[in-house]
């Protein structure tokens, strides 16, 4: 079946679909975007991703060309047309079409499109048997808490934690974890405290992660936001990443070494536990 997509206003077939070559998206990655999880058809976290996509635009001053409620409305149609039940909505705002100049230019109409992805989100086998990462250099620009289009770093990460028979690659920038190339990245350590880095301009402010730190302090989970090394990662009890498009997974190897019993862990199963509650409640 063909999916239908969104661009500018229109549902249409996805092989219909098409974008000007001056979008500068395309030639610039001067653009944005969000994934939003789907399950039973209802979204998760919308609210939060749209919070998150409002202010990567502003941080780029980039205008919004639809309200909150159109915004949501277009989810939920792609959502309904496409009869996804689970998986992803992704969607991207650029900043329009123009001739190619490096600055901003005045009169461009912002460029909107929207997909469905299906994806299986509840019934994960990596959260059963939990998955391995690599560690590679932190090689992107400096703005990493913008959801920027300039996914090219990211792409070659996922590259080589392909090479290497992982699932995903870690990001390290002076003998610290930053986050993965698509995901947030935590440990547990003393047996039963998260630790995970804290927001700045080094890491995006991952939404599924911001759900985990609430769930975990209601849950009586100790938190602490912070830096650790590679080497701490390894000797952790436990590790995991979140992410919107897999939630919550445990990580049972890192650089090829086992974490802890090298089987997925009590902390990484009940947050995964209570996550998936809230999402089937969303």
């Amino acid at each position: 079946m063909t999916r239908t997509v969104y661009v500018n206003g229109a549902y249409m077939p996805e092989d219909q679909a098409k974008i000007s070559i001056f979008d500068r998206a395309f030639l610039f990655a001067d653009g944005v975007y969000e994934v939003t999880a789907v399950v039973g058809g209802k979204m998760v976290d919308f609210d939060p991703h749209i919070a998150r996509l409002h202010r990567s635009l502003d941080e780029l001053e980039m205008a919004c060309p639809l309200g909150d409620d159109a915004l949501r409305e277009m989810h939920e149609e792609l959502i309904g047309r496409n009869g996804l039940d689970e998986g992803v909505v992704y969607m991207q705002i650029t900043r329009g079409v123009a001739d190619r100049d490096f600055t901003y230019p005045e009169d461009a109409e912002p460029t909107v499109i929207g997909f469905t992805q299906v994806k299986p989100l509840i019934d994960s086998p990596q959260a059963r048997s939990g998955v391995t990462v690599v560690t590679i250099p932190d090689i992107r620009w400096r703005r990493r808490d913008i959801k920027s289009t300039a996914l090219l770093a990211q792409a070659m990460g996922k590259q080589a934690a392909k090479t290497h028979d992982a699932y995903e690659a870690w990001m390290v920038e002076d003998g610290y974890v930053t986050e993965g190339t698509s995901s947030s990245a935590f440990i547990v350590t003393g047996g039963d405290t998260i630790v995970t880095r804290q927001l700045s301009n080094d890491i995006l402010p991952g939404v599924t992660r911001r759900a985990i730190l609430k769930l975990s302090a209601d849950a009586g989970i100790a938190v602490e936001e912070r830096l650790f090394t590679v080497d701490e990662a390894k000797a952790a009890s436990e590790a995991f990443l979140t992410s919107a498009s897999s939630f919550v997974l445990p990580i049972v190897r890192i650089d090829g070494q086992q974490i802890g019993d090298g089987t997925p862990g009590p902390v990484v199963a009940k947050l995964r536990e209570v996550y998936l509650k809230e999402a089937a409640g969303a």
